[in-house]
């Protein structure tokens, strides 16, 4: 019984690089980034995903990676807490590091990797008019939605803060918002 039968090559974008790699089926995208690839941003938190260490963005979307096998994001292009930048060479914050950075947005640190990729998620989500359970219902379809606080900490409930930095992250998104 051949071991490759459980194995398969996966081309990932990864903070605009390509990566070409044989995966085994059952391996998630979070260990793959954080062992194979030493992106250690993203955190094991719950690895259930339900307190959102782990969230990075695919295709610009959020997901939390403790649970996206890898496999199945062949082509996908994958952006991290490292990658957020975009400028390649890390050395000058995303606006959004330098927010929490100023309002002292995290105590322990290990949520803040996750609770950044999240944000990011977030005004690209309310830029492209996508609702959440607290908008008004009476807003114009497709516009823009504002972020308010309540707005803010709806998003971002699916991250935890074991520290409970939740005020200071708000105001920290509130400080980026377009």
């Amino acid at each position: 019984m051949g071991n490759h039968q459980h194995h398969a090559q996966t081309t990932l974008r990864v903070n605009g690089k390509p990566h070409t790699l044989t995966v085994d089926h059952r391996r998630v995208l979070l260990d793959l980034l954080r062992e194979d690839l030493d992106l250690t941003g993203a955190k094991k938190g719950c690895d259930h995903g339900q307190c959102g260490a782990c969230t990075v963005l695919v295709d610009g979307r959020r997901v939390n990676s403790c649970l996206l096998f890898a496999v199945a994001l062949d082509g996908c292009e994958v952006t991290t807490v490292e990658g957020l930048t975009g400028n390649g060479d890390g050395e000058e914050p995303h606006p959004l590091q330098r927010a929490f950075l100023e309002r002292d947005a995290f105590q322990c640190g290990y949520c803040t990797p996750g609770q950044i990729c999240s944000a990011a998620g977030v005004l690209a989500e309310a830029a492209a008019g996508h609702p959440s359970h607290v908008t008004d219902p009476a807003a114009p379809s497709g516009e823009p939605v504002p972020l308010d606080r309540e707005e803010i900490r709806e998003r971002l409930s699916g991250n935890l803060c074991r520290c409970g930095a939740y005020p200071r992250i708000a105001e920290a998104v509130e400080d980026v918002i377009p």
